[in-house]
């Protein structure tokens, strides 16, 4: 097996400099710009097109793709069901979208070629605005170089996993934003399972390389050889996000858990989710120790790749990044940097930062397995007692804010109420930013801010001047 190198797949001059590619991004643009909330055209809003003018963008961006298809034959059937549902929602009068025939056709999980590239075209809620549905257009190219080939297929099995980079997109990939789910997607009937589901390892490894460096410069730590490869090498970095999201990705339907894989099909308190996030994370970071002792080379440089990665996002991007309103991922950063600390696996001391790297695999490890019995004996127990358990357990490490009607424990909560007046009760920031996060926030959070948005097209000579790069 072949280990990570910084070496990029040799492919064609990508779609992203075909003259139809601006064309249909225009026409797929100006249509954005029409659509009401649930994805139709609000023809009676202020400044509202007419009907001809909406019927020749869809004419444009169906004409453009056919030009396309030749470049990617690969999607040539998804293409002509993708032109068939944009006739039909023409055909019906621009009403809320359905595009279940050509979700359905697009299968980029089927063969994962590295550097393949597909032209992705849906009306989708976006990941932070769900209710809210726009075209979006977007050209990715697959990140799957051949030793993570043979990791998914020998030892992490994901056969609907998909990395991928964002070669160029539409406004409402702009932010943010670091997957493509087709449970986003506008559709008619929710598919019996989805075969695919993507997530930009550029993006995350853009905004990690910037982040990263400077948390370190401000909270002067060392910054190990291996993790400063990653800081000075995007594709490295891509790579070690490809795999790390492998394995977290396939961790969300292992294991005994008390809910339904995801998520998805239910409604709990946001708490529950950040243990999730949190426990797949961990699961990663278990299976890179295990792979930093491996024989091969390349596989064993891979393995503390991916635990510097998880560390470094874990503890000092993801608490700061977004507001306090249910933000689960902030939560979950919140307690791992924690429990680091009780284990004596990291130590803040005279404004600075260290870490005791022989310490950190086994607090760690002893954090997981933690997570693993609340989701072991969560199986037992009635799902208002398990996010009360889970409460608890987080309310252990990270103090609740001392207006929650959770911290005042059961007899505040009516167990008897319907769920989701139970979930209603959460706070927006049921557990506060502590006083450590509170200042990292004035000294990170520009630099946070200024990551969003970032890609491969970040080449890591950005500078920080004053909180903001420059």
């Amino acid at each position: 097996m072949t280990g990570p190198d910084s070496s990029w797949p040799a492919v064609e001059e990508s779609v992203v400099k075909d003259p139809a590619w601006a064309v249909l991004k225009g026409a797929v643009e100006a249509l954005r710009s029409w659509q009401a909330k649930d994805g139709s055209i609000a023809f009676h809003a202020e400044g509202a097109p007419s009907r001809d003018e909406v019927r020749s963008a869809v004419v444009t961006v169906i004409g453009a793709l056919g030009e396309l298809t030749p470049r990617l034959p690969h999607d040539a059937d998804y293409h002509r069901a993708l032109a068939a549902d944009l006739r039909h929602w023409a055909d019906g009068g621009f009403s809320r979208p359905d595009f279940l025939d050509s979700l359905l056709a697009f299968t980029p999980a089927d063969e994962r070629r590295d550097g393949r590239e597909h032209l992705v075209l849906f009306p989708m809620r976006s990941q932070n605005a769900a209710a809210e549905i726009r075209f979006e257009a977007v050209i990715v190219s697959l990140v799957w170089p051949p030793w993570l080939a043979e990791l998914e297929r020998t030892r992490f099995d994901n056969p609907v996993f998909v990395s991928v980079a964002l070669e160029d997109y539409t406004p409402g990939y702009a932010g943010n934003n670091a997957t493509l789910f087709p449970e986003t997607v506008a559709v008619r009937a929710t598919p019996g399972h989805f075969t695919w589901g993507g997530l930009f390892c550029d993006r995350e490894a853009a905004r990690f390389r910037l982040v990263a460096a400077e948390a370190a410069r401000v909270l002067r730590f060392d910054v190990p050889a291996e993790a400063a490869g990653l800081l000075a090498d995007q594709r490295l970095a891509e790579q070690t996000f490809a795999a790390w999201d492998l394995v977290h990705d396939r961790a969300h339907s292992r294991g005994s858990l008390p809910f339904d894989p995801f998520m998805i099909k239910q409604r709990a308190p946001y708490w529950m989710y950040g243990l999730e996030e949190l426990r797949c994370d961990l699961t990663a970071f278990s299976a890179a120790v295990d792979l930093a002792t491996e024989a091969d080379v390349g596989t064993r440089a891979f393995g503390p790749r991916i635990q510097y990665a998880v560390l470094f996002e874990r503890l000092f991007r993801f608490p700061l990044t977004g507001d306090r309103v249910r933000n689960y991922d902030s939560l979950a950063g919140q307690l791992l940097f924690a429990r680091l600390r009780r284990h004596g696996a990291m130590r803040w001391m005279d404004n600075a930062i260290s870490f005791d790297w022989d310490r950190v695999p086994e607090a760690v490890a002893l954090l997981r397995d933690d997570i693993e019995v609340l989701y072991h004996d969560g199986v037992d127990r009635p799902r208002p007692i398990q996010w009360w358990a889970a409460f608890q357990f987080i309310a252990e490490s990270i103090p609740p804010h001392p207006g929650s009607i959770w911290a005042k424990g059961p007899d505040a909560l009516d167990f008897s109420r319907p769920r989701r007046e139970m979930v209603d009760a959460t706070m927006p920031d049921e557990f506060p930013l502590s006083i450590f996060y509170e200042n990292l926030k004035k000294q990170l959070g520009g630099v946070i801010a200024a990551s969003s948005g970032l890609s491969r097209a970040y080449d890591g000579a950005t500078r920080i001047e004053g909180g903001m790069p420059s």
